[in-house]
Formats: C-alpha cells, structure tokens, sequence
C-alpha cells in the first residue's frame, strides 16, 4: 500500500500518517483504541479521523483517494 500512499499525497497533496505497530507499544495500543478489535484487527490499517472511515487491509487506489477525501467508497 505505501506505493499508493505515496502516489495519492503526491497527487492530492493529502498527508497520510503512519505508525509502526509492530516495534512500538505506544502506537500499537493507539491502533487498539482505534480499532477496539472489531473493525480490523490487523494491517494495514487506515482510519480516517475526521469522517470514521476506515480501510482494512490491501484496497484500490480509488478506494484509498475516496477515503482520504472522505468521499464514499466501497471495499
């Protein structure tokens, strides 16, 4: 997913943060809080903090873009 990150805040100039899970404990109890266990339980991960939309796994360009500019989309 990051090659379409990287494409949609290129071409959008949207910014996309991103945290590391993994190695970080304090980051992956904000996915927790997040995610409650029941949206995703994984990654990747995306949640939009403004509309509540969130993206579970792999998706499309066009789906990342919809929900990035908080438009509706489909997975």
């Amino acid at each position: 997913m990051r090659p379409l990150v990287e494409r949609l805040e290129k071409e959008e100039g949207l910014k996309v943060e991103s945290i590391e899970v993994w190695h970080n404990k304090e980051n992956e109890k904000r996915l927790l809080e997040i995610d409650n266990g029941e949206l995703c339980g994984g990654v990747p991960f995306f949640y939009n903090t403004e509309t509540k939309k969130f993206i579970c796994g792999d998706e499309s360009y066009d789906v990342l873009k919809k929900w990035a500019k908080g438009e509706e989309f489909t997975q």
